[in-house]
């Protein structure tokens, strides 16, 4: 093997892809700030009793581990930048209300979250905490939005809510294990092996489990889980809800999914997924977390939502123009002043070093500095064809 090849699912991001993330990254920064939410940069590894908390088997999995030298005990390099933020609005911020905090950092996964996926996400993505009213939920919802259409990305958004399912687990007396392994065959809609999990849930209560894969579709959905589903009041607070969620929501195309229940020991409520045409995966998943400042000591409502900025700025258009300014190499003392001047106002200026081929810089410059009338000034660069002639 090659020593310079690199694991499967990890990759090197080269220059036109990184400046177009990073373009990305400060405009989605911009934006977070832009609504009021302060930007945290939680550490890349921590104590696992800390990145586990309130989070579930699943992200143990997902979780590469070490032994820390200094005290022996199992570190984690982070999977998920969310259990990170809640703890420090737990324990470092400890405000009292809402508190609005933001991220951007790398996670590592031990297997690809879908198909194409990089085991090495770069996580944005923004936190609410300290309401638990819907207008949080509407909050986030709005600003996720509000962050892919920065992105030029059109999406639909998935809401489902666990209440529903975790109401009908809790009236059929279902046992943690069952329930969650019931949970996962819903989340990936495979029917003939619900039918068989629920084979010992008395009725009406297994015919509604069997129903939620088919409960998709448009905001119509919730009038027929309204009328098939069981007359629960948890149900029927969770279907209120989602729909005070579908009218509250502004510009894009929602859709209901009430077998969309990710995260069953980890999401309290309202869930929510954006799905981009042309892509088999999310590009964004959030919803409500109040168990995870539970279990943290500190009960906090909380809601939020993340996303790959790697896999965004495949979608999006390069926002970093190629409008570098080319300068010839020499050490003329205006010429000096003028390209520090130039960089000090936010400017791209590149030394062309001697001896190589001009049209080399060309892709990250569009303009140049030429001497003309005694003077440096910025011109367009001439293509070449018209150069020649």
């Amino acid at each position: 093997m090659s020593n310079w090849a690199l694991p499967e699912y990890i990759a090197d991001v080269l220059p036109p892809e990184a400046r177009r993330i990073e373009a990305l990254r400060r405009a989605l920064l911009d934006v977070f700030r832009a609504h009021g939410y302060e930007l945290t940069l939680p550490p890349l590894l921590e104590y696992v009793d800390s990145l586990f908390t309130g989070t579930g088997h699943d992200m143990e999995l997902r979780t590469f581990k070490l032994v820390d030298q200094l005290s022996g005990r199992t570190m984690g390099l982070r999977a998920d930048i969310t259990p990170q933020v809640a703890r420090i609005d737990a324990h470092l911020l400890n405000r009292e209300g809402v508190s609005r905090l933001c991220y951007c950092g790398p996670v590592l996964h031990t297997l690809p979250a879908g198909l194409a996926v990089s085991r090495e996400p770069l996580q944005i993505g923004a936190e609410l905490y300290g309401h638990a009213g819907l207008e949080a939920d509407i909050e986030i919802q709005n600003l996720l939005l509000a962050v892919l259409r920065q992105s030029g990305v059109t999406v639909r958004l998935d809401l489902g809510h666990v209440g529903v399912f975790r109401a009908l687990a809790a009236r059929a007396s279902l046992e943690a294990a069952a329930g969650e392994s019931l949970f996962a065959m819903l989340q990936s809609k495979d029917t003939p092996a619900i039918d068989v999990a629920s084979a010992s849930v008395a009725e009406p209560l297994r015919s509604a489990l069997r129903l939620l894969p088919r409960l998709y579709g448009g905001p119509e959905v919730l009038e027929r889980a309204r009328r098939e589903l069981p007359d629960l009041p948890q149900i029927h607070a969770a279907l209120d809800d989602l729909e005070h969620l579908v009218a509250a929501i502004e510009g894009a195309e929602v859709s209901i999914d009430l077998a969309e229940l990710r995260g069953y020991q980890y999401h309290s409520g309202v869930v929510f997924s954006a799905y981009s045409d042309g892509l088999p995966n999310a590009i964004a998943r959030g919803g409500r977390y109040d168990e995870v400042g539970r279990a943290f000591g500190r009960a906090r409502p909380a809601t939020g939502f993340s996303l790959d900025l790697r896999e965004l700025a495949r979608l999006t258009p390069d926002l970093a123009e190629c409008t570098g300014i080319l300068a010839p190499w020499s050490q003329d003392a205006a010429l000096k002043d003028k390209i520090n001047a130039l960089r000090l106002a936010g400017e791209v200026v590149v030394s062309a070093l001697p001896g190589h081929d001009s049209t080399s810089w060309l892709p990250c410059c569009a303009r140049e500095l030429r001497l003309e009338a005694g003077r440096w000034s910025v011109v367009p660069i001439l293509p070449v064809a018209a150069a020649v002639t």
